[in-house]
Formats: structure tokens, C-alpha cells, sequence
């Protein structure tokens, strides 16, 4: 009996043990905020979330002068859709589309089976938008070129106006087109994209796909860029990530003052969220000759170049590597009748520092046909002073 009762004093000691174990072991996870059932939320937890909720989210917070929805409130009635209708007369020379048009054919059946090229109806979507009150509007040029029959859509009226090209360049992609409305029309401003910068937000409005008034928002993700679109080069793409598809060209990208900094020409077929506008800047530049002339007027010096480096100023006798060397002068040419020659480096362009060829390239750019033009230019070991008159490019 007494070692019954010994046993039964060890088991109760031992429940006794483990159950103030598992006690303590409770309460020292829940102290140290393990994940166990029986744990409590620590209250400045629950403080902490309900401070993180207290400030509501507004969707219409400005982030510039003007919120997205004043933006798009202000701008939509200028922004116009483009349909356009082509006239394209088919081919029946390849056999697959004219099989009795084949010598082997018009052997046995002469000429009976033999069908006229038939015309077909091609069909063209864009954007625009309207800079002036009496109906001009700014678009791509491949929306418009060889356009038979151009439709403008106003979000005022359900009717199209019929419109005609003013003018056009498809070096830039430009056109400007012109509708008779017969009243004030809403125009949009255009802005200095010289002022924008990597980050700031802009807005695209267009009709992709066909979907009037579509409104993208994005940032502008680097400026300058460099495409090859379709056999065109740009050299002065801003690119954004507000969402430009087929059906968008032509329409504007505006700054959060409701401005235009670009126009939308492209997407990037390789890369999805990617698109591009030309700079307001590069618009601005040649907007009256398209208006007025139906034509970019190029100023035109007729020189190529290449850039000054090291070891060909070394050559040269150069002190610094600058200038802009050149490779060749072309025939009847405002270069070649200044008496420019091949290995020339020209060094200012009047009283403006040359230190590479692109500072030439912007340097004529920026001057007017039939300007004179100074040239000090470095040859055989000296400097020098050439004339001339700058020409429109041929």
C-alpha cells in the first residue's frame, strides 16, 4: 500500500510539472507575438492600423495645375477622330491573283479571260486635334497621306465634316488638315516640351481601335529618343507609358496644364506599355510652312560631316578635340560655293561654338533660307573665315 501511494504522488507531481510547463510555454509565445491560437493582439498593433486608414484616398488629387478629370473635361471637345477612305487599284500581273493572266493560259485562250485591275476600297483611322477656331487641325501624316475622302468626328456633332490637307511632311510625320465648320471651334494650346522632364505625368487622349475619346495617363519615361518608324527616322521621340495603340496617332499628349507637349505616332511593337510623340518643340518649328507653304521648308548648307576625335585632332594640329570635320561637300551646294573642302573642320557657325556635328545640324536647322551665313573653319594649320548663303534642300 505505501508504494501505491508513492506512485500515485509521482504522477500527480508529474501532471503537475507538465501542465505548468505548457501554462508558462503559453504565456511566454504570447508575450514574445508568436502566431498561436490563443495569443491576443497587442493593442498598439490595432492603433497602427487605424491610423494607417484614417487619411482617405482622393482618385482626383491634382498633381499639377489641373486634375486629370479637368484635363480631360477641357481638352475632349478639341480632340477630333479621322476617318479616311482610299482608292487602291489591285494588281492582276501575279498569277495567284489573275491565274489567266499566265503565258500558259493566254496561249490556249488568248486574251478573253483577261480582267482589268479592279479598284478597292481601303479604310483609315486616327486621331487629331483642332489648334485654331476656324478649323485646323494638327494629325499624324500617315493617317492622312493618300487619303481620298477625310472625315473629321467632333464629340459636339454626330455628322462628319469633310476635310482637305493643307500640308504635309512625311520626313516629321506631320500634316495639317482643315474642315469649314462655320463656328468658333475648341482648340487646344500648344505647350513647350523643352520644359518637360523624365517623370512628369502626362495624358493621352485618342481613339484606339476605334473607341472615341479613350483617355490613358502615363509619365514621360525618357526624352530623345531615336526610332526608325516605317523607313522614317526620329531622333527626338519623347517616350511615355500612357497606353498609345493603332487608331491613337495624331491625337495630343498633354501636360498637367491641359498643354500639348507631343503628338502620338507610335507604339512599340516589340514591347508592350511603350509609346512615342513628336516634341511640341519639333511642331512648333515647322507649323507655319506647313500652313502657309504646304511644305517644310529645310534650310540647307550640303556638307557631311563627322565628329573631331582625339587622334584626328592630333593629326590635324588641333589643340582640342571639336569641330565638325568634313567628309564631303556636295555638288552646288552652299558649302561648295563658299569654297568648303573635304577636311575642313568647321569650328563656329555664326559666332556659335561648333564643338560636334550635331551643333552644326541644329545651327542650320534653327536658320531661315536665304540667310548669310559665317563660317570659321580650321585648314592647314590655320583658321579662316568662309561666306555664304544658306538654300532650301533639294
Amino acid at each position: 500500500m505505501k508504494h501505491l501511494k508513492i506512485n500515485r504522488m509521482l504522477v500527480i507531481y508529474t501532471l503537475l510539472i507538465f501542465l505548468g510547463g505548457v501554462f508558462c510555454g503559453g504565456f511566454y509565445l504570447t508575450v514574445k507575438g508568436y502566431d498561436v491560437p490563443w495569443s491576443t493582439p497587442q493593442p498598439i498593433n490595432a492603433e497602427l492600423e487605424v491610423k494607417q486608414h484614417n487619411t482617405p484616398v482622393r482618385l482626383d488629387t491634382v498633381v499639377g495645375t489641373k486634375s486629370i478629370e479637368k484635363i480631360v473635361e477641357e481638352a475632349g471637345p478639341a480632340v477630333v477622330k479621322i476617318e479616311t477612305v482610299a482608292q487602291v487599284r489591285s494588281s492582276a500581273n501575279d498569277f495567284f491573283l489573275d491565274p489567266f493572266d499566265d503565258p500558259f493560259f493566254r496561249h490556249f485562250f488568248g486574251d478573253s479571260f483577261n480582267l482589268e485591275p479592279q479598284p478597292r476600297e481601303t479604310q483609315g483611322l486616327g486621331s487629331g486635334f483642332i489648334i485654331s477656331k476656324d478649323g485646323y487641325i494638327l494629325t499624324n501624316n500617315h493617317v492622312v497621306e493618300g487619303a481620298d475622302e477625310i472625315k473629321v468626328y467632333l464629340t459636339s456633332r454626330q455628322e462628319p465634316y469633310k476635310a482637305k490637307i493643307i500640308g504635309a511632311d512625311a520626313d516629321l510625320d506631320l500634316a495639317v488638315i482643315k474642315i469649314n465648320a462655320g463656328v468658333n471651334l475648341p482648340v487646344l494650346k500648344m505647350g513647350d516640351s523643352h520644359k518637360t522632364k523624365v517623370g512628369n505625368w502626362v495624358v493621352a487622349i485618342g481613339n484606339p481601335y476605334g473607341l472615341d475619346h479613350t483617355v490613358t495617363v502615363g509619365v514621360i519615361s525618357a526624352k530623345g529618343r531615336p526610332l526608325v518608324i516605317e523607313g522614317r527616322e526620329f531622333k527626338d521621340l519623347i517616350q511615355t507609358d500612357a497606353s498609345i495603340n493603332p487608331g491613337n496617332s495624331g491625337g495630343p499628349l498633354l501636360n498637367l496644364d491641359g498643354e500639348v507637349v507631343g503628338i502620338n505616332t507610335a507604339i512599340n511593337a516589340q514591347a508592350q506599355g511603350i509609346g512615342f510623340a513628336i516634341p511640341s518643340s519639333s511642331v512648333l518649328q515647322v507649323l507655319d510652312d506647313l500652313i502657309v507653304k504646304g511644305k517644310v521648308i529645310r534650310p540647307w548648307l550640303g556638307v557631311y560631316m563627322q565628329p573631331v576625335t582625339k587622334e584626328l585632332a592630333d593629326y590635324f594640329g588641333l589643340k582640342k578635340a571639336e569641330g565638325a570635320l568634313v567628309n564631303s561637300v556636295q555638288e552646288d551646294s552652299p558649302a561648295s560655293k563658299a569654297g568648303l573642302q573635304r577636311g575642313d573642320i568647321i569650328l563656329e557657325f555664326n559666332k556659335k561654338k561648333i564643338a560636334e556635328p550635331e551643333d552644326l545640324q541644329e545651327a542650320v536647322k534653327e536658320a531661315k533660307v536665304g540667310d548669310k551665313a559665317i563660317l570659321l573653319i580650321y585648314r592647314q594649320n590655320q583658321t579662316l573665315y568662309v561666306t555664304t548663303k544658306i538654300e532650301e534642300r533639294k
